[in-house]
């Protein structure tokens, strides 16, 4: 039974309305007449019947809750003939055709259930189930998600087993209220303001992509512990942060939460050794202390403590899973960062520390992005693969400079943080 039909402190049905609230209005900015999906897990059917009530009281025309369930995606991986295992039903595509020629609304909620169901499964067979899911999806990615044609947020809900991840010695219960809380925070919603607080933090997140694009940026360059890494960007390259907007003009938010800056590299112009300076999961396998080493734009050597044999299997989806796909700014002011907790969520640990991510890469951060080719991406170093996952590489302990177009060098973040009119909110 989830923390929803248990007894509860006296805010907590206050800020779960808010925050599904935020996600209807902020996050999705639902219209009259839009089509709506769902995606989650099983486990969350108690926050995602709350949320659905806020979506149609937004205009939703109908809400489509797609439940998964990790018991039988580890079932399927178990049983089934391997031959099997890349394939999907055609009703899977139309459906996010679909999404796409409707202009509708798409909103993933992560949190996991069971950290752990597939960590002890052969990782080929976990990575061609996610092939097989994304080539059957694929003109959802690379038409409703990278040329903005859909509403897409991506939220996260606080699960037992994911809570005591962070909070180890609380029991389910607790640790679970305790992650509720720290969400409530981070979002914001935790204030009776918390959509203007969302106002104000959008608009100063745009003001920075906006005045990084300005700075015409040649390369990024990290310097901290175990890393020393050369990020050259594409020529056509802009800085995003905060809310999208569709061609048609409607706002979104892609993530909730989020903090960073991000944009497209030239991957061809990757060189150095990184440090990833938070834990991951790759296709359900956590992996921690990796150290990558890029030589002219690709991984030429790789190294972790734990969850080698799933990180190398990921790398080998298509010949861009070695290669970046995206690099993206992060300061110490995040919420994320300062809560002092790492998540072991995608989600939450990328907005508290400076990324990259191996795969593919944003049309949207380059100039004109959706009207360009496949080829003329590639002619760009725009990577393209099936495959997108970010690595966190910064801390306290980390610098990041800017080498711009003029050969002048500017400090962006010292010591994790923003400086100069970076830092001003």
């Amino acid at each position: 039974m989830d923390l929803l039909n248990r007894e509860l402190p006296a805010y907590f049905t206050t800020y779960m309305r808010r925050y599904a609230q935020l996600i209807a209005s902020h996050g999705l900015n639902v219209r009259p007449g839009q089509l709506v999906q769902v995606s989650t897990e099983v486990y969350h059917r108690s926050f995602i019947a709350l949320l659905v009530e806020e979506l149609y009281l937004r205009g939703a025309k109908y809400v489509h809750v797609d439940f998964a369930d990790p018991a039988i995606s580890r079932t399927r991986i178990l049983r089934s003939n391997a031959e099997y295992l890349g394939d999907t039903p055609a009703f899977f595509s139309d459906k996010y055709h679909e999404l796409v020629e409707s202009g509708a609304a798409n909103l993933k909620v992560l949190g996991p259930e069971k950290p752990d169901h597939l960590v002890d499964l052969d990782p080929h067979a976990v990575n061609t189930v996610r092939k097989g899911a994304y080539r059957a999806a694929k003109h959802f990615y690379t038409e409703g998600i990278e040329k903005s044609k859909v509403h897409w947020c991506v939220v996260a809900a606080a699960t037992p087993a994911w809570a005591q991840r962070i909070f180890p010695t609380l029991g389910e219960q607790d640790a679970e209220l305790r992650l509720w809380e720290q969400i409530f925070k981070i979002c914001r919603v935790d204030h009776d303001d918390f959509m203007a607080r969302w106002e104000a933090h959008n608009d100063l997140l745009h003001r920075r992509a906006s005045a990084l694009s300005s700075l015409g940026i040649e390369e990024l360059h990290f310097q901290g512990p175990g890393t020393d890494l050369r990020v050259g960007l594409s020529s056509k390259a802009i800085f995003k942060g905060g809310s999208d907007s569709t061609p048609t003009g409607d706002r979104f938010e892609p993530n909730i939460p989020t903090e960073e800056c991000f944009t497209t590299p030239d991957w061809r112009r990757t060189n150095g050794t990184v440090a990833a300076t938070r834990p991951f999961y790759v296709n359900g396998t956590l992996v921690k202390g990796l150290l990558i080493t890029f030589k002219n734009g690709e991984i030429s050597h790789f190294s972790c403590d734990e969850g080698e044999a799933a990180f190398k299997t990921y790398t080998e989806s298509d010949e861009g899973s070695k290669r970046l796909g995206e690099v993206a700014l992060v300061g110490t002011d995040s919420p994320i960062f300062m809560s002092g907790l790492v998540f072991q969520e995608i989600l939450y640990d990328e907005n508290a520390a400076c990324h990259i991510a191996l795969g593919s890469a944003y049309r949207g951060c380059l100039k004109n992005g959706a009207s360009l080719s496949d080829e003329e991406c590639r002619e760009l170093g725009c990577n393209i693969s099936s495959v997108h996952t970010d690595i966190m590489i910064s801390s306290e302990e980390v610098d990041v400079d800017a080498r711009l177009l003029n050969g002048e060098r500017v400090r962006l973040i010292e010591r994790g943080a923003w400086v100069g009119s970076f830092s001003v909110k």
